[in-house]
């Protein structure tokens, strides 16, 4: 017997199209049954995908994909539309590698037109779609789904600057947790309702003809009328962004009423030019504890996850507060990721020096930048991956002048939820490239207080990474070795003792490398391992690694986190191969030149990626 009397016959666009409108409420409901049952098993993003079921719904019913292309801003809301485009039946494996993407990707449906991972970036996408299909001569329409959240980035207001009036182009404004608008009411709700019905078009299209063909004057009455029309418009309900910038708006409107969601979208293309539809939904809708609390439930952890109590991300956000309450020039800065980043009680305890500007990477760095040069000490917290986003900002506007920024490089290292899009791996490489960027790795979160400390009388950029996770149950292998207050490189073993091999690392990683060695013993084959908690200046690191290798010509190994090309693994051997009179017999394991992003479901994204402790053994062997 089916679980779902409806949704379990839903596989295509098409089978959405086929129900009626009773069909259509009852699924809605399953939906979200569905949604909460997998969601809370799995781990993944439950509040933001029960507040978009009608819309999504809606865009099926109105669309038809993959024809018509859906962009997913993020992608984390996508959910509801991968169950009903043929991968229902894939979300036992959500957001395990190799499983079911958390966001949208190309890869794994036809129905996916574009992938994605960071904010903000659907719009522009969108409209490079819209405008190849008037290249080409292509009927299809193009639609961006986003949030309202993604329009503190500003890859959206450069690309709403492009958009053009006469592109088959929607784009749903979803508001479904910032206040960015006046409330739904009813004169607006009725606004929308008849800027939206057919008898409202044909007439405005048929009086727009009619006076437009007034010999000599037709022109100049029509714009006389339309500026008036705006005038009363404005005086009403205030000017409106999207039409200042040339686009239809409509809305704002319940966007969980479905019957109204279909009927926008309807006259939408009924328009015959690219259309904003302002929509506002609820987070968590239909389930109460995520409407109670839609912050828990943004992305919640999967069933049989165990907690280990603090990460690095609060150790970060700790020891900040307690560097700030003895220097009021230390500042906090996040781009919308305040409690990721472990910033929350900083910004209870310190709010006149906390600033969140939004999803907006590059602004944030080079806002520190401006702290900096006015005296103050910016921390900003930003996850690696989403670091990538600021390069420019971190080389011209930091670098460039010299200026004390620190930034804590939190989620460093693969990423097993969240994928490709998420990895951090490719920090150290693109932070390597920037002259005068000193690089931290702690693992423990007393090496972190101890970089931490260093940093806030650094007069240089401090990069500080750190991995999602807790202390490293390893990290009491390594003393906590500082060189004036710099953490240095330490060893489990004496430069004296009879070693065939060393390897060389850094980070959580690390816990691979002392698998290795304990295999290996079994073997009969020694091996010690050298830990770097502070990877840049390069040239010291060096030195400091050669002070602690055996006296005999052993084996070094390599062992990286993070993308080889121009990582810490290829320079840190480059150098050693020309401080020492002898060849050194090295080897680099780190992840070659492509994304990690399995195609079929892996237990260790270290073995995947070819930098696991039996790879170890391998080049050993």
């Amino acid at each position: 017997m089916a679980e779902y009397s409806i949704l379990d016959k839903i596989n295509t666009p098409d089978d959405v199209k086929s129900l009626s409108d009773s069909e259509i409420l009852a699924m809605n409901d399953e939906i979200r049954d569905f949604l909460v049952k997998k969601v809370t098993k799995t781990g993944g993003h439950l509040a933001s995908n029960l507040g978009i079921v009608e819309i999504t719904v809606a865009l099926l019913r109105v669309f038809s994909p993959p024809s018509d292309r859906i962009i997913w801003d993020v992608g984390h809301q996508s959910y509801v539309y991968k169950m009903l485009t043929d991968r229902r039946d894939r979300f036992d494996d959500l957001r395990i590698p190799g499983g079911l993407s958390g966001f949208a990707k190309i890869s794994e449906s036809e129905y996916d037109s574009f992938g994605a991972g960071h904010s903000s970036t659907s719009l522009s996408a969108a409209l490079g779609f819209a405008k190849a299909d008037r290249l080409a001569g292509r009927d299809n329409y193009t639609v961006a789904v986003v949030g309202d959240g993604a329009y503190t980035g500003g890859m959206i207001h450069e690309a709403l600057n492009n958009c053009e009036k006469d592109l088959k182009l929607i784009i749903i404004l979803n508001e479904n947790e910032m206040s960015i608008s006046k409330n739904i009411g009813s004169f607006a709700n009725y606004i929308a309702r008849v800027r939206t019905s057919k008898k409202y078009i044909t007439a405005k299209r048929g009086t727009t003809k009619f006076i437009k063909k007034i010999p000599l004057i037709g022109n100049a009455v029509f714009s006389g009328i339309k500026n008036i029309k705006k005038m009363f418009k404005n005086m009403m309900y205030g000017s409106n962004y999207f039409e200042e910038l040339g686009l239809f708006y409509i809305g704002p409107a319940d966007g969980n009423d479905y019957m109204r969601v279909e009927s926008m979208l309807r006259g939408a293309i009924d328009q015959g030019q690219s259309v904003v539809i302002h929509l506002k939904t609820k987070k968590g809708k239909g389930y109460q504890p995520a409407e109670d609390d839609p912050g828990k439930f943004h992305c919640i952890r999967p069933a049989s996850s165990v907690s280990h109590g603090k990460n690095f991300s609060a150790s970060f956000g700790e020891k900040l507060c307690l560097l700030a309450e003895n220097d009021h020039k230390i500042c906090a800065v996040t781009a919308s990721m305040t409690e990721g980043t472990g910033l929350s009680e900083f910004a209870k305890k310190f709010p006149e020096r906390f600033f969140d500007v939004g999803i907006a990477e590059e602004h944030a760095l080079t806002f520190c930048a401006g702290l900096s040069a006015a005296g103050y000490k910016p921390y900003i917290g930003v996850y690696s991956s989403f670091l990538q986003r600021g390069y420019d900002n971190l080389l011209h506007d930091i670098a460039l002048q010299k200026l004390s920024v620190v930034i804590g490089v939190d989620r460093a290292g693969l990423n097993r939820a969240d994928g490709a899009t998420h990895h951090g791996i490719f920090d150290v490489s693109f932070l390597s490239s920037i002259p005068g960027i000193e690089i931290f790795a702690p693992i423990s979160f007393e090496s972190l207080g101890v970089a931490m400390e260093y940093a806030s009388t650094a007069s240089c950029p401090v990069a500080i990474r750190y991995p999602n996770g807790s202390d490293s149950p390893v990290s009491d292998k390594f003393s906590v070795k500082s060189m004036s207050g710099v953490l240095s490189a330490s060893a489990d073993f004496h430069s004296s003792d009879n070693i065939d091999c060393v390897i060389i690392t850094y980070g959580s990683i690390i816990s691979e490398a002392i698998c290795a060695k304990e295999k290996l013993g079994e073997k009969g084959i020694t091996c010690g391992i050298i830990l770097l908690q502070h990877l840049r200046p390069y040239d010291r690191t060096a030195e400091e690694i050669l002070s602690l290798l055996p006296d005999d010509k052993c084996m070094v190994i390599f062992l990286e986190e993070g993308i080889k090309n121009g990582g810490a693994a290829m320079i840190i051997s480059s150098i050693l191969s020309e401080k020492t009179d002898y060849s050194l017999k090295t080897k680099i394991l780190a992840i070659d030149d492509d994304f990690v992003s399995p195609t079929e479901k892996t237990e260790s994204l270290y073995k995947y990626a070819g930098i696991s402790a039996d790879d170890i053994i391998d080049i050993v062997k």
